[in-house]
C-alpha cells in the first residue's frame, strides 16, 4: 500500500503532473478546508487520461462532443484520485489551484484561498472505489498533520457552492470516509507508542 508524506507542499507517494493553472495564494493565507469533488471526462465515463490532459490545458476539444461545452476552461485541483486508488498531484499545497469558483465556507469567501481540493474520479451517478476511499483517508489525515486548520473542516463542492454544484453527489459516503479517516487516526496514534 502506498505510503504518503506531505513535504514542502508535494505530496510524496502521488505521481506529479504539474498543472499551469494556479496562482499564489493570498499572503499571509492560513490552509484551513479541504474541499472534495468528482469529476469524470465525458460524463460519467472513467479512464482515458482526459481528466489530467483538461487539468494541463491539452485537452483536444474535438475528441467528444461534451469537451465543446468546457472548451476554454482553466481549472485544476490539487490531488485527483482515480478508481484505482492511484493518487496524481498536480499544484503544490502552498499554491491556490483553481477548482472551487465562486464559494464560502463558514461565511468566509473564495474558499480557492485557503482550501486543498481533492478531485475523486468519478460522478454524481456512481459509487466510488473503496481504493479510492482509502487512498483518500491517507492523504486526508497527512494533510491534517501538515495543515492543523484542516482537522474539522472538510467539505463537498456542494456544501461550498450550494447553487452551482452538486459534487461529491449522492453516492459519495461520508459516513465511510470519516469512518477510515478515524481509522487512519487511531493506526498512527498505536504507531506512535512504539517510536
Amino acid at each position: 500500500m502506498t505510503q504518503f508524506n506531505v513535504v514542502n507542499g508535494m505530496l510524496q507517494g502521488a505521481k506529479q503532473i504539474p498543472s499551469p493553472n494556479f496562482n499564489q495564494r493570498p499572503k499571509n493565507t492560513e490552509i484551513q478546508l479541504i474541499v472534495v469533488h468528482n469529476i469524470s471526462l465525458p460524463p460519467s465515463q472513467f479512464g482515458g487520461g482526459y481528466i489530467q490532459q483538461f487539468f494541463q490545458n491539452q485537452l483536444d476539444w474535438n475528441t467528444h462532443p461534451y469537451f465543446k461545452e468546457i472548451e476554454g476552461m482553466q481549472v485544476s485541483a490539487h490531488l485527483l484520485i482515480l478508481r484505482t486508488g492511484q493518487a496524481i498531484q498536480f499544484v503544490n499545497f502552498n499554491d491556490r489551484a483553481w477548482h472551487a469558483g465562486r464559494s464560502s465556507y463558514l461565511g468566509l469567501q473564495e474558499c480557492n484561498d485557503y482550501s486543498i481540493g481533492i478531485e475523486l474520479e468519478g460522478s454524481d451517478d456512481s459509487p466510488f472505489e473503496s481504493e479510492q476511499y482509502q487512498t483518500l483517508a491517507k492523504i486526508i489525515k497527512q494533510l491534517q498533520l501538515t495543515y492543523p486548520k484542516t482537522q474539522h473542516h472538510i467539505a463537498g463542492h456542494s456544501d461550498i457552492a450550494p447553487l452551482r454544484k452538486t459534487d461529491p453527489g449522492p453516492y459519495f459516503d461520508w459516513v465511510y470516509m470519516r469512518t477510515l479517516l478515524s481509522q487512519q487516526k487511531n493506526y498512527n496514534e498505536n504507531l506512535s507508542t512504539f517510536d
